[in-house]
């Protein structure tokens, strides 16, 4: 029985060596083919032979599989540096297997019959490969200690003397998305520190109870991005179901609770709110931003049946001060922030129906789903049409309306820009404009209000698009707050073809350079650059260089010849064969064929029939959460996340036909995303993932930075956050994961973030970014923190704990306050 046994042993392990080294070089030929590594065929000729010398007995096998082991140890450092990760992926499965041919029931059926030559060559070869294995852990242990994607260094300290807000609003406050109009997300609150943030706990917790299933027609996902607003004793918060709430700053307590009826049947992906917006008509010091010409006598008859504000809830007939909540159903409603109730002189009894001189009105085919802009004088509204489902979806208009009766003052069309006088009843604005889904910010002493806008759909193809989409697609734009007339643009894509819309609120600071005061922009992009502007002029503060890239678009359409880096940019180096990852060498190895079968020639590689790899992809190094700016220090707070994507474009015969989606998809009430009706081709679109749902590309997938504006200098980069709850196995490997929701930073000098994909708000030390504290979240915390002063002296930290559909993380309805413990 024993010798059965034994014999039976390595039986097993040289089929699996042999199964794993035939799948090795038949997959290694077909690289080779396609332009990749030779590694894989001379392992899988290496496992084949170690499977050959097993099965017949021979003390030779340990020995060729310690020249494997060598080989495969001296090809990995070779391609990845002591890099643990990617050495981790190649040499597994190797060293894993070195073990098991160490193994007593392996070494003594080698050594059988007994002599003192066939003793000493198992000796001998069990040596070599020992001393191989011992090498390999060593330099494993070695490549643990080593973080070759770290860059370390130190911040700078206060710099300027200069206003921590840009429109008065209390240091203990936050009265926009941002704070303020400025969109810094930087609170002047200095109360946590480095040193005592670490004794942060729970105040208090509150539930919303908006939760899938809570109501009827869920959509297929939701996601709770929303960043509260802190006014006096309140906090103001909406729901993804767009419930708007205010709750006691304090304790946590509801005080009131509003229900705008959503109407039913919407064809959404997604439901969202990232937030409310403010009014505060009381303030006595209020200067108007300019003059605002005459405005419409009335407010249009709505164009499409929608439910009324007033339905079911109380009202108040003229509220100086106001809460703004965009709807999903396309809709404004006012709000007093006092008592909740509808403020029906705003608007038709409390809201405006923002399908007005809309065309292509179709329920769910437009809405904002970010907070809108507030002046003293203008209420200016922005919104989300669908991406990639047809050529003829609603306008991407931005219209400005009076804050107090509604009435529309202006409107800004990107295809019919110079036209901004209210367009009269019976017209509508141009169809599929490129929208802006994203926040704007507001200077309202240089009069001026600042749009990131996304690109016309559909995304990846532009051959049609005309003179003035081109000019502003994928642009941040400067409009007069006055007028909406066009003050400057900036191009952050030509001629888009990868979704790069602008997604980030642009936040303005006063940066010190030569000795002088100049009003800046700071724009983040799903590329990777931060362009740095004069927000008067919208001229490079810090240098933009235009560089050439990858041609070659479809028939039909072009690429640009150049695109626009800037000084600070987070864009990563190029991918390659090297860059593939797995968590073995097998699924790497399937990663790396992908690779190669992709069109990649670099960033801004044009989609192709093929299939082509977008890195980064439109996932974005930077998206809605955008970045934080220290005014004082001049300084960014950023975190960049990459992921490549794959964009494949599918001739359309017909403009009925479902080409991606499939004629048998289980919901036909959702949008077709993706079929682009009307537009040469539908895309397929797609995470560059393994077959094991990992990235092909090697982590760190994620980091947090810190960057000086003044220079475009990166001081320090960190990988960020685990693969807790993405993984499999749920261990907390420090790898480096995307994030998805902003950071905040306060004059204390701490910065914090929760939007990571696994379950955690973290604080910072902004100085080096230092990691100096974390706190376990009941669910996924996609949206950006806020803090404040409360009634009791205490700095809290509020952070939103409600998931994100698209990212699969963990959906609550949590609302979680933290401060430091009572003196």
């Amino acid at each position: 029985m024993s010798v059965a046994r034994r014999i039976g042993t390595i039986d097993v392990l040289w089929v699996i060596i042999a199964i794993l080294g035939l799948s090795s070089a038949v997959a290694g030929i077909w690289l080779i083919a396609l332009g990749g590594s030779w590694y894989y065929l001379g392992a899988g000729v290496a496992m084949l032979t170690t499977a050959y010398l097993l099965w017949r007995r021979r003390p030779a096998a340990p020995w060729v599989y310690a020249l494997l082991t060598v080989g495969t140890l001296v090809w990995a450092i070779w391609e990845a540096g002591f890099d643990w990760w990617p050495l981790a992926a190649r040499g597994d499965v190797i060293f894993l297997l070195g073990l098991a041919l160490l193994t007593p029931w392996v070494t003594r059926a080698l050594g059988a019959p007994d002599g003192p030559g066939r003793v000493s060559a198992i000796r001998g070869s069990g040596l070599a490969l020992s001393s191989a294995l011992v090498i390999a852990l060593l330099v494993g242990i070695a490549a643990l200690m080593n973080d070759p994607h770290r860059i370390s260094g130190r911040l700078p300290e206060a710099r300027a003397q200069l206003a921590a807000t840009g429109d008065g609003v209390p240091p203990g406050e936050w009265h926009a998305y941002g704070r303020t109009g400025f969109g810094q997300r930087y609170s002047p609150l200095d109360q946590i520190t480095p040193d005592n943030v670490a004794n942060l706990e729970v105040a208090w917790t509150y539930r919303t109870g908006d939760v899938p299933g809570s109501r009827p027609g869920d959509p297929v996902e939701t996601t709770f991005e929303v960043t509260p607003l802190k006014i006096g004793d309140r906090l103001f918060l909406c729901t993804p179901y767009q419930d708007v709430i205010a709750l006691d700053a304090d304790t946590g307590e509801e005080l009131w609770r509003y229900d705008p009826q959503i109407r039913d049947e919407l064809a959404l992906q997604h439901l969202t709110c990232r937030g409310l917006s403010y009014h505060d008509g009381t303030a006595a010091d209020a200067a108007p931003a300019a003059d605002i010409p005459d405005q419409q006598p009335a407010i249009q008859p709505p164009p499409i049946d929608l439910p009324t504000a007033t339905a079911g809830a109380q009202t108040v007939a003229s509220c100086p001060r106001k809460l703004f909540m965009p709807t999903a159903d396309g809709r404004l409603i006012a709000l007093d922030p006092e008592t909740g109730g509808v403020c029906t002189s705003f608007g038709l009894e409390g809201q405006i129906n923002l399908w007005t001189n809309m065309p292509h009105i179709r329920a769910g085919g437009y809405y904002s789903t970010s907070p809108v802009v507030v002046t003293q004088e203008l209420v200016i509204v922005g919104g989300t049409v669908l991406d990639n489902v047809s050529t003829t979806e609603p306008s991407g208009v931005i219209r400005a309306f009076d804050v107090d009766t509604g009435s529309l003052v202006w409107n800004w069309d990107p295809a019919n820009p110079d036209q901004t006088a209210p367009l009269p009843p019976g017209e509508t604005y141009t169809p599929n404009s490129p929208n802006s889904w994203s926040i704007s910010s507001v200077d309202e002493q240089l009069g001026m209000v600042y749009v990131p806008l996304g690109n016309q759909p559909p995304d990846q193809w532009g051959g049609n698009r005309s003179a003035d989409v081109e000019r502003f697609s994928s642009s941040v734009v400067a409009l007069d707050l006055a007028t909406g007339q066009v003050r400057w643009v900036f191009q952050t894509v030509h001629h888009d073809l990868w979704d790069y819309d602008v997604p980030s609120q642009p936040s303005l600071i006063d940066l010190t350079t030569d000795g002088e005061a100049v009003p800046a922009l700071v724009q983040p992009t799903k590329q990777g650059e931060v362009y740095v502007l004069n927000r008067q002029t919208g001229e490079p503060i810090l240098p933009v260089t235009e560089v050439r890239v990858p041609q070659g678009a479809v028939e039909g359409d072009f690429t640009a010849p150049t695109q626009p880096v800037s000084q600070l940019s987070f864009d990563p180096p190029p991918l390659s064969g090297a860059d593939m990852w797995g968590a073995t060498m097998f699924d790497q190895l399937a990663c790396r064929i992908a690779f190669h079968r992709l069109r990649y020639d670099g960033r801004y590689t044009p989609p192709s029939l093929q299939g082509s790899l977008v890195y980064p992809g439109n996932f974005g190094v930077f998206n809605w959460g955008s970045i934080a700016v220290d005014p004082q220090r001049q300084i960014a707070f950023t975190t960049p996340a990459y992921l490549a994507f794959v964009s494949q474009l599918i001739p359309r015969k017909d403009d009925t036909t479902l080409y991606v989606q499939g004629e048998d998809r289980e919901d036909n009430s959702l949008p077709a995303l993706n079929e682009n009706f009307g537009a040469p081709f539908a895309v397929q679109l797609s995470a560059f993932t393994s077959v094991l749902g990992l990235p092909c590309q090697a982590p760190p997938w994620g980091y947090v930075a810190g960057a000086d504006l003044t220079t475009g200098e990166i001081v320090w980069k960190h990988k960020n956050g685990t693969t807790r709850d993405a993984a499999p196995v749920p261990l907390p490997f420090p790898m480096g994961v995307p994030n998805l929701g902003g950071p905040i930073m306060t004059a204390g000098g701490v910065a914090f973030l929760s939007g990571t994909i696994d379950y955690y708000v973290r604080a910072y030390d902004v100085t080096d970014g230092t990691q100096r504290w974390e706190s376990r979240l009941p669910a996924g915390g996609q949206a950006t923190p806020m803090t404040y002063m409360g009634k009791d002296g205490r700095q809290y930290v509020l952070v939103i704990a409600g998931g994100h559909g698209s990212l699969g993380t963990k959906v609550g309805d949590h609302v979680i306050a933290y401060a430091l413990p009572r003196p």
